[in-house]
């Protein structure tokens, strides 16, 4: 894409149903950049319906800062498009979606659609005459560590008063420079330890307290 220098491309998974792109430059815009990209757009034009973007627990934590910048605010779900829907529809949301780039705009549709997507897409780029990359460049990605752990009994790990005691020092350390997410995974005997904050290191560093604990109180595999 950089070398025939075009402007924008797109990428879509089996169904169509999400959508990433690509800018000028060569970098990738994830479904966080199009939720801020767009939900911009519609604020600036006195679209955005309850000043309210959907997004999952899952959405980085750089994107609520940009939002909380943009004076716009945001709701957290569950992952899964159906429960971004749920709330859309429950409170009159416009737009919402997933990091994975699963996008509903609820004017058109009650799912994610690619296409609608990168038409979304272009037509910011259009009306804006800007480029991807400088529609995208206030949108700080916070670096991210995730950390699965193999455990005996999902809810007993995540219940134990030793292992919240670990996840509230560090969300507590953190404050708002960064966050801390534990959750159990739908499918697998595993348990996510996720930290977000400004570099990469002290993401480690706070993953790692947090799995030693769990595995300190028996639960690891």
């Amino acid at each position: 894409m950089v070398e025939k220098g075009l402007d924008v491309g797109f990428a879509y998974d089996g169904d169509a149903d999400r959508c990433l792109c690509v800018d000028e430059k060569g970098n990738v815009i994830t479904g966080d950049h199009i939720l801020y990209i767009y939900g911009c757009y519609m604020k600036e034009r006195g679209k955005l319906l309850t000043n309210t973007v959907v997004t999952t627990v899952m959405s980085n934590f750089g994107l609520y800062k940009a939002f909380e910048e943009r004076g716009i605010g945001y709701a957290k779900t569950a992952v899964g498009d159906k429960y971004v829907y749920e709330y859309m529809a429950k409170n009159g949301c416009r737009i919402g979606g997933e990091q994975s780039g699963h996008i509903i705009f609820s004017k058109y549709a009650s799912t994610g659609d690619g296409i609608l997507t990168s038409l979304k897409m272009m037509e910011v780029m259009l009306a804006k005459k800007m480029p991807m990359s400088k529609l995208a460049e206030p949108l700080k990605i916070y670096p991210q560590v995730l950390e699965n752990v193999r455990v005996t009994d999902k809810k007993a790990a995540q219940n134990d008063p030793a292992v919240q005691a670990a996840v509230k020092a560090v969300a507590e350390a953190l404050g708002d420079s960064g966050r801390i997410l534990v959750r159990e995974s739908g499918t697998e005997p595993l348990v996510r330890v996720m930290v977000e904050a400004p570099d990469h290191d002290t993401c480690q560093r706070y993953v790692s307290q947090v799995v030693d604990v769990i595995k300190a109180q028996g639960y690891a595999v």
